[in-house]
């Protein structure tokens, strides 16, 4: 399977420069392409392969104006236009929005290089029209036998700078477990098992909260005094004018970046453990699912929902499963697993968010609210996967619910 393996590097001030050069030169081509397959599509239906595409920038740096195109790989500019392909084609199978123009003032600035565009010798990683090596910060070794299929370096609002190295590996699945839990996801806990377990929701944005306002703070006034000097001093900007931002406001907003940044690390961190920790320790694993893009509208819950990291969790959770061999499982979200007795299956016609624990009134089981929405989670995931496996083999359906699950 393909696997990325992610590290920080410096480079040196001249690398910078080619860097950014480099990330210039792709967005521009990227531009330039979209612009050219929209025009084409809008003016007469006609779709313009991504062949067709490589032929015509083939041309456009024989043009004089254009020349400046010749200082960059040329192999990192061929990349831009394959990601644009593949950005087409998940818009017509209808898993992407229509490509977007890209901006110097995005967050991350990127450039990929194919295994002709790089060299990786003993330790010292080599980009197209670079003199040196890249001081690369080996956290982590690369597999053994593993040849590397292609490097892309990043370049955050922080100013720091990322490769990621992609190579083909062979990862062994996990040995079989018969232990299936149930994931109820919260934010006091940040999940909690059908077994009583309960993932500690470390809240890390409220920690850097103040620090963050008191930037943003210095951030904004800066903005309005660069609009005094426009003369726009306490009006609206109008529609297309871009406001100066001088070195001490560039400074600024790098700052509200880094603190960002160190955030957002840890947070993955964090998820990273818990997620590696349950695809170990169980074979099946089951969620819900959750319309978190709708549940981040509530103004009240939409930061502490942010800062969770619901959606993360579950796609770490899901290719996790898929590269050790795990099954992973998503259950409807209209499961009432919340009002669901675990242990007799009688449903309450309605539960208030504040009451966390409720006696059943048909057989009168006393329940955890989160803990009975994880059991119910589980069941409803093997009931799912007993259905999906009449032709699948046996043994994955060995595991078997907590009590009171069924």
């Amino acid at each position: 399977m393909h696997r990325a393996y992610r590290f920080r590097c410096y480079p040196t001030p001249e690398q910078a420069q080619q860097l950014a050069r480099t990330f210039g030169c792709v967005r521009h081509v990227y531009n330039w392409a979209l612009d050219l397959r929209s025009t084409a599509w809008g003016a007469s239906k006609e779709r313009v392969s991504y062949h067709e595409t490589a032929r015509r920038l083939a041309l456009l740096k024989t043009d004089a104006e254009k020349s400046w195109l010749n200082d960059v790989s040329s192999v990192a500019l061929q990349q831009s236009l394959r990601h644009l392909d593949k950005g087409f084609a998940n818009f017509f199978a209808g898993r992407a929005k229509y490509p977007r123009f890209k901006s110097k003032r995005d967050n991350v600035q990127a450039a990929s290089y194919m295994s002709n565009g790089f060299t990786l010798r003993e330790g010292r990683l080599t980009l197209a029209k670079h003199k040196e090596p890249l001081n690369v910060r080996w956290s982590r070794p690369l597999p053994d036998g593993c040849a590397p299929t292609s490097v892309t370096v990043t370049r955050d609002a922080a100013g720091r700078y990322h490769v990621s190295i992609l190579v083909d590996e062979a990862v062994a699945p996990l040995p079989a477990t018969d232990h299936a839990i149930g994931l109820d996801m919260g934010l006091t806990d940040l999940g909690v098992t059908s077994d009583g377990a309960r993932v500690v929701n470390p809240r890390l944005l409220p920690k850097k909260l103040a620090k963050i306002r008191r930037w943003q703070h210095k951030l904004a006034r800066k903005r309005e005094a660069a609009k005094a000097s426009m003369g726009l001093k306490g009006e609206v900007v109008p529609k297309g004018a871009r406001i100066p931002r001088s070195n001490n406001a560039m400074r600024v907003a790098r700052r509200v970046a880094k603190i960002h940044a160190s955030v957002r690390d840890a947070r993955r961190d964090h998820l990273h453990k818990v997620s590696t920790q349950l695809i170990r320790e169980n074979q099946v694993v089951c969620v819900e699912d959750l319309a978190v893009s709708n549940m981040v509208k509530n103004p009240n819950l939409a930061r502490a929902i942010a800062d969770a990291s619901w959606r993360e969790l579950r796609s770490m959770l899901e290719y996790k499963a898929a590269m050790y061999g795990r099954q992973f499982v998503v259950v409807n979200r209209w499961l009432p697993s919340s009002k669901r007795c675990s242990a007799c299956g009688h449903v309450l016609e309605s539960l208030p968010l504040s009451a966390r624990a409720w006696t059943c009134p048909h057989c009168g089981l006393r329940h955890d609210r989160d803990i009975n929405a994880a059991r119910n989670i589980l069941a409803a995931g093997l009931a799912q996967l007993h259905e999906q496996s009449t032709a699948g083999p046996a043994g994955i359906y060995a595991c078997q619910a907590p009590k009171g699950a069924s």
